[in-house]
């Protein structure tokens, strides 16, 4: 089963995160199927940098998203449709 969840990474008391697709059986940083976004809490606002329709695609196959993502892609603004 894939999940889309929340990887740690930078040094010791400065952490960010990715967003990424990965089995629900691999380690948190384990090797993952994709990146589909940063999130960087450290700054002021937190930085939420999400690809949507990456995420959307992996969905559509079955991957669920952590309670943790969701939080965050219901916060960050979806990107405005550009069919001008």
């Amino acid at each position: 089963m894939l999940i889309i969840r929340l990887a740690r990474m930078g040094a010791r008391k400065q952490p960010f995160y990715r967003v990424v697709v990965i089995d629900k059986e691999r380690a948190r940083n384990g090797r993952a199927l994709e990146i589909v976004g940063l999130y960087n809490p450290r700054t002021n606002p937190a930085t939420v940098d999400l690809k949507r329709e990456r995420i959307d695609h992996w969905v559509s196959k079955g991957a669920q998203v952590s309670d943790r993502v969701e939080k965050l892609m219901s916060k960050a603004p979806a990107p405005a449709d550009t069919a001008a």
